[in-house]
């Protein structure tokens, strides 16, 4: 029996059994043939490839003749050669430099440090989505309400001011009784000077309430925190101790420059401080230099200044152990020659003062005898350490005190 599809052997002529050949099947009709592609030659576009080379060779030299140097002096050299810094004669050793030369209307600091001219940290991809002029209230901030000018006093200042034609002053006043006010220039922005430090007080102070720090807390005074100028702290041994009760104490009472830098380290820098102005509504008050700042690049209005005061007594902002703390720091502020000297007997002061030279100021609230109460902040413009700026201030202190408390 044979097998499937198998054909019986066949005998040849020798006898022999062949085996037959099996036929030979071709599958190539079952292989699909290759499409064969034509790739045409591209030819060498010279004009693509010499704009192609320029962009790329001018991004490289903007990154090694602008971005590299700007990141190494102002970022890579702070942090590994931290003294070898090229510092400004008004600032204090281990401070970082600013160069504050205008580039295109701009400087050069500003354009390497874009945050600094913000007010808070409204960020979208690391991008800030607002400018120092407009203004967040914060919900727990609240506003001074106000009814009628005092026109008389004010035609007082005026007068006052024709005496002193080289002071330009700035002159904020608020009556708690009746919401009379009194604005000579008070939107107007001037050279804060240690002003900025009531702010730095106020920050540090909300920093405590939201259990970031507390006012016990304990800092080291490095030669990285000394500065020159008003304070005697930068004349202490390096490596000293102090709480933050104590530097707050010596910042405003003081004015210590030294203790001002090493609060504002504690609570996030100069950022931070900018950031909580935002969130309170304060609109142009800002900080862009560590103390001293002699250039005056610190920036702040009167009405500003007014706000901040006015929201010292308000417990929806600071809770009473921050506001003992605060007024307890501002009434022993041991410079009373500006606007308490120009009061009556017996009137009472919580205020903090500012010196640069070129500006002097004062700001503070007034408790008087009979009651009366009153935010007063004056700032004068003035020639370099020109004493009339002195005497201004106290004559128009003097002026505002018989005017509201008629004494």
């Amino acid at each position: 029996m044979y097998a499937y599809n198998q054909q019986p052997q066949r005998r040849n002529s020798a006898n022999l059994y062949v085996v037959p050949e099996r036929p030979r099947v071709s599958y190539a009709h079952r292989i699909p043939q290759k499409q064969v592609r034509k790739v045409k030659k591209q030819r060498f576009n010279l004009l693509a490839y010499l704009i192609r080379l320029s962009v790329i060779s001018s991004l490289f030299l903007i990154f090694a003749l602008i971005v590299f140097p700007t990141s190494f002096r102002n970022l890579i050299k702070n942090v590994i050669f931290p003294y070898d810094i090229k510092l400004n004669t008004e600032m204090s050793r281990g401070m970082a430099y600013k160069n504050m030369n205008d580039i295109g209307g701009a400087d050069l600091y500003s354009i390497t440090n874009p945050i600094s001219n913000y007010l808070s940290n409204d960020l979208f991809l690391n991008r800030m989505l607002v400018t120092p002029t407009e203004q967040k209230t914060h919900s727990e901030v609240t506003t001074m309400y106000h009814t009628a000018e005092m026109t008389a006093l004010k035609g007082q200042i005026q007068n006052l001011m024709t005496q002193y034609p080289k002071i330009y002053p700035a002159i904020y006043v608020w009556e708690y009784e009746n919401g009379k006010y009194l604005n000579i220039n008070a939107d107007e922005q001037f050279s804060a000077a240690s002003i900025i430090k009531l702010p730095v007080l106020v920050r540090m102070f909300k920093s405590i309430e939201a259990n970031q720090i507390t006012i016990y807390d304990e800092m080291v005074l490095t030669d990285y925190y000394k500065a020159s100028g008003s304070g005697n702290l930068q004349y202490m041994r390096t490596g000293s101790k102090y709480s933050l009760d104590a530097l707050a104490k010596t910042m405003i009472q003081d004015s210590d420059n030294s203790a001002t830098n090493m609060i504002m380290s504690k609570i996030g820098g100069m950022d931070d401080i900018n950031i909580g102005l935002r969130d309170w509504g304060i609109s142009k008050t800002y900080v862009r230099t560590w103390l001293p700042d002699l250039t005056g690049t610190n920036k702040t209005t009167a009405s500003d200044l007014a706000k901040i005061l006015y929201n010292l007594d308000n417990p929806g902002f600071l809770n009473i152990n921050s506001r003992e703390y605060i007024i307890d720091y501002m009434s022993h502020v041991k410079n009373n020659k500006l606007i308490a000297a120009g009061l009556g007997e017996g009137a009472l002061f919580i205020h903090k003062t500012g010196d640069i030279g070129k500006m002097l100021g004062d700001a503070g609230i007034v408790f008087a005898p009979n009651g009366k109460k009153y935010i007063i902040v004056i700032l004068a413009n003035r020639p370099y350490n020109a004493p009339q700026g002195k005497d201004f201030i106290v004559k128009a202190s003097n002026l505002i005190y018989k005017s509201i408390v008629g004494k």
